[in-house]
């Protein structure tokens, strides 16, 4: 299987100020990563990375034939602006764009297109709402709806499970590894040790630099998060955990 993404010597930041260190590795075609780290680790700025919003300081990431234009990035729900007038309809079929350009307008088979992707997460019915009316666990199925119009071989999810309801984690989740089924290559920062055990084959725990990469299992064990946990608090005192053995498992 051949490599989608290589890190090369990375180094990503703001205004010179370094957020990622010298990551070296590479994400394989086809793989189901979880990026997983405390707040203030680099993965929002890994993920602007990859998708092109930052320009590395230092090294390079190598897409192979990937376009740029063929990755679906789906940013925190807090980075997306819920007081701009557009209904729910209109903001889905956004992810239509790159077929239509950006002021194409849509024919009776993109709106056949965007009512099946509302359908497939659960928002049949809320075409005409306006996007700042809806709950955040609507807001997320939104965002999935465009999502599934970019139809990506590259899908860059930044904590598509937070701060939402276990209904609506489950139902997206499904959708995550049906894109895996699928053959596309999704990578997805996650706060949630159980789930990422569960269900994602492999992990890069970051520190702002790599702490370790590979098979979950070998990657989220008591040892490493512990040192993640050290070289987190290097770097901030005020660091959330990067995860922790006893956290409590999404049932809870």
């Amino acid at each position: 299987m051949s490599d989608q993404i290589i890190f090369r010597n990375l180094t990503l930041g703001y205004d010179r100020h370094p957020a990622v260190h010298h990551l070296d590795g590479a994400v394989a075609q086809g793989s189901l990563l979880a990026v997983v780290g405390p707040n203030g680790a680099g993965k929002s700025t890994l993920f602007r990375g990859i998708v092109g919003i930052l320009k590395p300081l230092a090294g390079s990431i190598d897409l192979g034939e990937i376009d740029p234009r063929d990755i679906a990035y789906l940013p925190q729900s807090a980075d997306i602006d819920r007081t701009f007038p557009i209904s729910v309809f209109d903001f889905v079929g956004m992810g239509l764009w790159r077929s239509k350009g950006i002021m194409g307008g849509f024919d009776r088979r993109d709106q056949g297109k965007i009512e099946q992707a509302l359908t497939a997460v659960g928002l049949s019915g809320f075409e005409r709402r306006v996007i700042g009316t809806l709950s955040g666990g609507q807001t997320q199925r939104m965002l999935f709806a465009r999502l599934i119009l970019q139809d990506a071989r590259l899908i860059v999810l930044d904590e598509p499970f937070n701060a939402i309801d276990a209904k609506t984690s489950d139902d997206l989740l499904a959708l995550v590894l049906r894109w895996h089924d699928e053959g596309r290559t999704v990578i997805a920062a996650l706060h949630d040790i159980d789930l990422v055990r569960e269900k994602f084959p492999h992990t890069l725990l970051l520190a702002r630099t790599k702490v370790t990469w590979g098979p979950t299992r070998e990657v989220l064990t008591a040892g490493y998060l512990a040192t993640a946990r050290q070289m987190c608090e290097a770097f901030d005192d005020s660091a959330a955990p990067c995860g922790d053995e006893h956290q409590p498992s999404r049932a809870a």
